[in-house]
Protein backbone atom coordinates (compact mmCIF):
# COMPACT_ATOMS: atom_id res chain seq x y z
CA UNK A 1 0.00 0.00 0.00
CA UNK A 2 1.49 3.33 -1.03
CA UNK A 3 2.34 5.93 1.56
CA UNK A 4 0.07 9.13 1.63
CA UNK A 5 3.00 11.58 2.05
CA UNK A 6 3.77 15.25 2.82
CA UNK A 7 7.70 15.50 2.60
CA UNK A 8 9.20 16.19 5.40
CA UNK A 9 11.29 19.13 3.37
CA UNK A 10 8.38 21.29 3.94
CA UNK A 11 9.28 22.05 7.23
CA UNK A 12 12.92 22.16 7.17
CA UNK A 13 13.04 25.62 8.31
CA UNK A 14 16.79 26.70 9.64
CA UNK A 15 18.05 24.25 7.97
CA UNK A 16 17.54 25.47 4.94
CA UNK A 17 16.54 23.48 1.67
CA UNK A 18 16.85 20.30 0.89
CA UNK A 19 18.46 20.93 -2.53
CA UNK A 20 21.39 22.80 -0.83
CA UNK A 21 21.99 20.09 1.41
CA UNK A 22 22.34 17.03 -1.14
CA UNK A 23 24.40 19.80 -2.97
CA UNK A 24 26.88 19.79 0.19
CA UNK A 25 26.93 16.43 1.07
CA UNK A 26 27.44 14.85 -2.49
CA UNK A 27 29.98 17.74 -2.91
CA UNK A 28 31.85 16.71 0.78
CA UNK A 29 31.84 13.23 -0.52
CA UNK A 30 33.13 13.95 -3.80
CA UNK A 31 30.27 11.80 -5.51
CA UNK A 32 28.02 12.56 -8.40
CA UNK A 33 24.67 12.73 -9.30
CA UNK A 34 22.38 12.06 -12.59
CA UNK A 35 18.44 12.22 -12.34
CA UNK A 36 16.03 10.67 -14.51
CA UNK A 37 12.66 12.80 -14.73
CA UNK A 38 8.81 11.86 -16.31
CA UNK A 39 6.13 13.28 -13.74
CA UNK A 40 8.63 15.82 -12.43
CA UNK A 41 9.87 16.88 -15.73
CA UNK A 42 12.75 18.50 -14.76
CA UNK A 43 11.83 19.60 -11.22
CA UNK A 44 14.22 18.06 -10.03
CA UNK A 45 17.22 19.17 -11.80
CA UNK A 46 15.62 22.67 -11.58
CA UNK A 47 15.49 22.71 -7.36
CA UNK A 48 19.65 21.18 -7.55
CA UNK A 49 20.70 23.60 -10.46
CA UNK A 50 19.36 26.86 -8.07
CA UNK A 51 22.24 25.67 -5.65
CA UNK A 52 25.50 27.09 -6.33
CA UNK A 53 27.95 24.61 -6.63
CA UNK A 54 25.85 22.22 -7.90
CA UNK A 55 27.87 22.14 -11.53
CA UNK A 56 30.60 20.03 -9.45
CA UNK A 57 28.09 17.34 -8.45
CA UNK A 58 24.87 16.83 -10.59
CA UNK A 59 26.13 16.11 -14.53
CA UNK A 60 22.96 16.01 -15.86
CA UNK A 61 19.47 14.69 -16.47
CA UNK A 62 16.96 13.13 -18.59
CA UNK A 63 13.19 14.34 -19.06
CA UNK A 64 11.57 11.17 -20.37
CA UNK A 65 7.91 12.03 -20.51
CA UNK A 66 7.18 9.49 -23.18
CA UNK A 67 7.94 5.80 -23.36
CA UNK A 68 9.93 6.06 -26.47
CA UNK A 69 12.77 8.19 -24.83
CA UNK A 70 12.51 5.84 -21.69
CA UNK A 71 13.58 3.88 -24.27
CA UNK A 72 16.16 5.18 -26.38
CA UNK A 73 17.75 7.39 -24.07
CA UNK A 74 17.77 5.73 -20.72
CA UNK A 75 17.49 1.70 -21.56
CA UNK A 76 14.16 1.07 -20.16
CA UNK A 77 13.57 -2.42 -22.05
CA UNK A 78 9.50 -2.70 -23.88
CA UNK A 79 9.01 -5.76 -22.41
CA UNK A 80 9.55 -3.81 -18.94
CA UNK A 81 6.68 -1.25 -20.07
CA UNK A 82 4.65 -3.56 -20.92
CA UNK A 83 4.39 -5.90 -18.82
CA UNK A 84 4.76 -3.14 -16.04
CA UNK A 85 3.50 0.06 -16.97
CA UNK A 86 5.18 3.53 -17.54
CA UNK A 87 4.87 3.72 -13.92
CA UNK A 88 6.08 1.02 -12.03
CA UNK A 89 8.75 0.13 -9.41
CA UNK A 90 10.63 -1.72 -12.44
CA UNK A 91 10.85 1.09 -14.79
CA UNK A 92 11.78 3.09 -12.62
CA UNK A 93 14.64 1.11 -11.27
CA UNK A 94 15.58 0.70 -15.18
CA UNK A 95 15.10 4.49 -15.59
CA UNK A 96 17.70 5.01 -12.65
CA UNK A 97 20.02 2.55 -14.12
CA UNK A 98 20.04 3.91 -17.02
CA UNK A 99 20.79 7.15 -16.24
CA UNK A 100 23.66 6.44 -13.85
CA UNK A 101 25.31 3.99 -16.77
CA UNK A 102 24.53 7.44 -18.96
CA UNK A 103 25.94 10.05 -17.10
CA UNK A 104 28.51 7.15 -15.24
CA UNK A 105 27.66 9.29 -11.77
CA UNK A 106 28.01 7.51 -8.32
CA UNK A 107 24.19 8.15 -7.47
CA UNK A 108 20.81 8.31 -10.17
CA UNK A 109 17.47 9.13 -9.08
CA UNK A 110 14.15 8.55 -11.40
CA UNK A 111 10.76 9.73 -10.57
CA UNK A 112 7.47 8.12 -12.59
CA UNK A 113 3.97 8.75 -11.60
CA UNK A 114 0.19 9.98 -12.24
CA UNK A 115 0.19 13.85 -11.45
CA UNK A 116 -3.47 13.51 -13.18
CA UNK A 117 -5.48 15.13 -13.29
CA UNK A 118 -6.21 11.66 -15.79
CA UNK A 119 -4.60 8.80 -16.33
CA UNK A 120 -4.93 7.43 -13.00
CA UNK A 121 -6.56 3.69 -12.31
CA UNK A 122 -7.39 1.59 -9.47
CA UNK A 123 -4.50 -0.64 -9.10
CA UNK A 124 -2.36 3.33 -9.63
CA UNK A 125 -4.74 5.72 -8.78
CA UNK A 126 -3.63 9.29 -9.28
CA UNK A 127 -0.64 10.56 -7.30
CA UNK A 128 0.95 7.04 -7.23
CA UNK A 129 4.75 7.89 -8.27
CA UNK A 130 7.77 5.93 -8.21
CA UNK A 131 11.40 7.31 -6.78
CA UNK A 132 14.17 4.94 -7.80
CA UNK A 133 17.77 5.88 -6.49
CA UNK A 134 20.36 3.79 -7.84
CA UNK A 135 24.11 4.11 -6.27
CA UNK A 136 27.06 1.10 -5.97
CA UNK A 137 25.92 0.55 -2.20
CA UNK A 138 21.83 -0.20 -3.24
CA UNK A 139 19.35 0.18 -5.40
CA UNK A 140 15.92 1.35 -3.73
CA UNK A 141 12.53 1.96 -5.14
CA UNK A 142 9.83 3.72 -3.16
CA UNK A 143 6.37 4.02 -4.31
CA UNK A 144 4.35 7.10 -2.64
CA UNK A 145 0.82 8.43 -3.13
CA UNK A 146 1.08 12.09 -3.63
CA UNK A 147 -2.47 13.50 -4.07
CA UNK A 148 -2.12 17.08 -4.70
CA UNK A 149 -2.61 19.16 -7.82
CA UNK A 150 0.13 18.90 -10.61
CA UNK A 151 2.56 21.99 -9.09
CA UNK A 152 2.21 20.47 -5.78
CA UNK A 153 2.86 16.75 -6.78
CA UNK A 154 6.15 17.68 -8.77
CA UNK A 155 7.34 19.63 -5.60
CA UNK A 156 6.68 16.73 -2.84
CA UNK A 157 7.71 13.91 -5.09
CA UNK A 158 10.41 16.58 -6.11
CA UNK A 159 11.47 16.60 -2.62
CA UNK A 160 11.10 12.54 -1.21
CA UNK A 161 13.77 11.99 -4.16
CA UNK A 162 16.28 14.18 -2.67
CA UNK A 163 15.26 12.95 0.95
CA UNK A 164 15.68 9.50 -0.34
CA UNK A 165 19.43 10.65 -1.57
CA UNK A 166 19.89 12.19 1.55
CA UNK A 167 18.83 8.88 3.45
CA UNK A 168 21.48 7.22 1.46
CA UNK A 169 24.18 9.34 3.42
CA UNK A 170 23.55 8.34 6.51
CA UNK A 171 23.74 4.25 6.02
CA UNK A 172 27.46 5.12 4.42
Amino acid sequence: MPELSISKSEGRGRRGKIEADVVRLLARQKKTLALAESCTGGFIANQITNVPGASEVFLGGIVAYSNGVKEKFLGVRLETLKKHGAVSEAVAREMAEGARKRFGTDFAIAVTGIAGPGGGTKAKPLGTVFVALVSDFDTVVKRKLNCFGRERFKQVTANQALELLLSQFTQM
